[in-house]
């Protein structure tokens, strides 16, 4: 029943939202009045054949969808932000098989509020989730040795409010930081001991400090860059241990249809693992704004 339940999750986001993104900023503009919202979706993709080539190869294909919604409102003092960036890749590499090359379930819900009509700093509170599609593998590197799956739909899924102050003294750059509660859930029995949750439980709550910077811009034209570093310490456990996202992402619009891209994110969670988590993905594709 849980994989039917997974596969029709999967499914019916895939319809929902068929982009690239750094999605953990939601920066609204002071000229926004009212609502506004953007929906774009790209489609990327790689393709190479080898047939008695003497510099060697190995033939494969791979493809990504992916997909940001924004909403976004301001009336007076208040604003809202929304946002869900959804991702799934995989290549298929001769000999080897298919294997996942992305997998991002993101929703950001923000809300703040200035506290004066001409100042820079706002309180704020955030409501977000992040998970992934499908299962993920630590990949074997001996022969014999079985690949070791580490993730899956809803394990592990994270849950995180918070509440705050923040500093923006332009519509490109935000320095927040609050106290946060945040949920670890897992629902394979077998994944919880990599992720700190109880073998009895299927959530594990923890409440600390949080803090968080994000920068959005059109640094050159039809070139944009966006990162976020966000943090969280534990109240209970060494500050040594915080947890670390940064995530950076260029995009350049080569004409209306073709974009390319190039994402770079680091992730420490001592949770999972001591060693810090890298991610590179440079990619082109068929961009389009669909409103």
């Amino acid at each position: 029943m849980y994989k039917t339940l997974k596969n029709y999750v999967l499914l019916i986001l895939l319809m929902m939202t068929a982009t690239p993104a750094v999605a953990q900023s939601i920066n609204i503009p002071d000229t926004l009045a009212g609502w506004d919202q953007s929906w774009v979706a790209n489609l990327n993709g790689s393709q190479a054949a080898y047939s008695n080539w003497a510099q060697g190869g190995v033939s494969s294909i791979s493809g990504t969808a992916s997909s940001i919604f924004t909403m976004k409102y301001r009336q007076g003092l208040f604003s809202y932000g929304f946002r869900t960036n959804l991702k799934y890749g995989q290549s298929n590499v001769q000999g080897e098989g298919v294997i996942k090359t992305d997998d991002v379930i993101e929703v950001i819900n923000r809300f703040n509020y200035r506290f004066t009509e001409d100042g820079n700093f706002s309180g704020y509170g955030n409501i977000n989730f992040r998970t992934q599609f499908d299962e993920g593998y630590e990949y074997s590197t001996e022969d014999g040795v079985p690949d070791v799956l580490i993730s899956d739909l809803f394990a592990p899924a994270y849950v995180m409010e918070g509440v705050g102050v923040a500093y923006a003294p332009s519509d490109a750059f935000t320095f927040e930081t609050g106290l946060a509660l945040k949920q670890t859930i897992v629902t394979d029995d077998d994944l919880k001991p990599l992720y700190g949750v109880a073998q009895d439980k299927e959530v594990r709550g923890e409440g600390g400090l949080t803090t968080g910077i994000n920068f959005e811009k059109e640094v050159f034209e039809s070139i944009f860059y966006t990162s976020a570093l966000e943090t969280f310490t534990n109240f209970l456990i060494p500050v040594s241990e915080t947890d670390v996202k940064w995530s950076n992402e260029v995009v350049g619009q080569i004409n209306s249809l073709v974009s390319a891209s190039f994402q770079f994110e680091l992730r420490y969670d001592n949770d999972f693992s001591s060693e810090i988590q890298l991610k590179q993905v440079l990619s082109a594709g068929i961009s389009v704004s669909l409103y």
